[in-house]
């Protein structure tokens, strides 16, 4: 028995021995899993407390990154020189010696430059161009006709006012021939009376109206080497800058053809010749800078630069005597048609004596009204006495007038110095002189009030983007002052 409880014990000890190091091992591989635990126990806190930053601080990791990027390329692209046009030839350049830069959205505006790619919309599911023109082996062939209107117009002959026995001619001071009685009629104007504006509209064979030009002192003084240069043009493209404005765009997409039989001439006065010999833009020995003949006008009548722009704008028939066509460009866009087609494709095609564009926003003379003084293009007294006038007169609030849109915008005219034309034309002209120098506020009265003027091609305004490429004004034009 007790050998049996020996060996008992002997198994006992022996296992006892061996013990030890089991137990060793054993603790050492429990000792080796809790550290591993504790490491990963770190590195999930460590996670859980980059999560936790994050959530706190997420908007800040975002903001950082996207200002840094913002400020850097609001950086580059003020370090970046402006683009400016050259007037004499139509090439970018570098600012010249005004050392202005031009704002990015001019910068982007003057990418129009130089541009003949057509503008086309679609009619019936069909692509076609806005503007028709012939092809240019046809166009250098056009004989636009230039022969007398016909007897049989109402308007046989138009006389135009003047100041032969009225005290008007007296004196040449800048007072005299800026402004009389309080009002912007002046010694170029004549002082048109409420009952003279009445009678004026009244059609009859024989019109005697205002139409500018009144008085010798009433200014808007022309070189007599202009004036015969511009009573020898028998269709003419005019444009103008007053007050510095806009720089001069040559026009293109014309034939040599059409070059020699058109006249380009741009009106300036003494400011935008200065302000254009700053930056390199010299007239020539000629009298031409490129296709334009630069005509230097003096003494401008209205302290306000719009309503001189108005001149040359609306009394094309009184500076180009004997013309039978013209085209007027605002100073902002460059004229990208040839004028021959131009005039075939817009009066000739369609019978009509005027062409001028829809407006593009609007369709009502109120509702224009309402918009300039929204934009603060004129202050609302004045509008609001134009438009107490208009409805006193019956001006209907109509959207349509004789098929279409009953307002236009007037930054291309095309038309045929006719009688009746050319009085539609005088009439606008007293209009904005009188009241606003708005001229789409004015212009649709005056043809509701002739009522006979019918062959008016109101053209879409895809085809007056199709005849110019839009730039923009420049620069604010400098007023005169007293």
């Amino acid at each position: 028995m007790s050998s049996s409880i020996f060996n008992n014990n002997s198994i006992s000890i022996s296992v006892s021995d061996d013990d030890p190091d089991e137990q060793g091992r054993m603790r050492v591989r429990v000792r080796r899993k809790r550290k591993k635990h504790g490491d990963q126990r770190g590195q999930t806190e460590c996670t859980q407390l980059l999560i936790r930053w994050f959530v706190k601080y997420w908007i800040l990791l975002v903001f950082l990154p996207a200002a840094a990027l913002l400020i850097f390329e609001a950086t580059r692209i003020g370090k970046k020189p402006g683009l400016a046009v050259n007037s004499g030839v139509n090439e970018m350049k570098k600012p010249g010696s005004l050392g202005n830069k031009e704002p990015i959205s001019k910068v982007k505006e003057l990418s129009n430059l130089n541009r003949l790619d057509p503008t086309t919309h679609v009619v019936g599911g069909v692509r076609e161009r806005c503007l028709k023109l012939l092809p240019a082996e046809e166009l250098e062939h056009v004989e636009l006709p230039l022969t007398e209107e016909s007897s049989s117009n109402l308007v046989k002959r138009l006389v135009y006012l003047s100041d032969q026995g009225t005290p008007y001619g007296a004196g040449d001071s800048t007072d005299s021939w800026q402004r009389i009685n309080d009002t912007r009629f002046n010694l170029f104007t004549g002082h048109q009376t409420m009952d003279e504006r009445e009678k004026s509209f009244k059609v009859n064979e024989t019109a005697v109206i205002h139409c500018g030009f009144y008085s010798e002192n009433g200014g808007f003084k022309i070189s007599d080497e202009d004036k015969s240069y511009m009573q020898s043009c028998k269709v003419a493209v005019s444009t103008c800058a007053f007050g510095g404005g806009d720089d001069l765009y040559q026009p293109i997409g014309m034939s040599e053809v059409t070059l020699k039989k058109v006249c380009y001439v741009a009106f300036w006065d003494e400011i935008t010749l200065a302000a254009q010999e700053l930056q390199g833009n010299k007239i020539g020995d000629d009298g031409f800078i490129g296709k334009w003949r630069i005509v230097i006008v003096k003494n401008l009548p209205f302290v306000d630069q719009r309503l001189n722009g108005k001149i040359p704008k609306m009394l094309p028939h009184r500076l180009f005597p004997h013309a039978k066509y013209s085209i007027w460009v605002d100073s902002k866009s460059q004229f990208r048609r040839d004028p021959l087609g131009v005039i075939e494709a817009l009066l000739l095609r369609t019978n009509s004596v005027l062409a001028i564009s829809e407006h593009g926003a609007r369709s009502s003379v109120y509702d224009e009204a309402k918009a300039v003084v929204r934009k603060h293009k004129a202050t609302p007294e004045e509008v609001e006495v134009q438009i107490t006038q208009y409805r006193k007169d019956g001006l209907p609030a109509d959207k349509r007038f004789n098929g279409r849109k009953a307002l236009n915008e007037a930054s291309v005219i095309v038309r045929e110095h006719t009688n009746l034309t050319n009085m539609l034309m005088c009439l606008w002209f007293n209009e904005v002189v009188r009241f606003t120098s708005r001229d789409q506020l004015s212009f649709p009265y005056v043809l509701w009030r002739l009522k006979v003027v019918k062959n008016i091609n109101a053209f879409p305004v895809c085809t007056r983007k199709d005849l110019v490429n839009s730039m923009g004004h420049i620069r604010k034009a400098k007023p005169l002052t007293n």
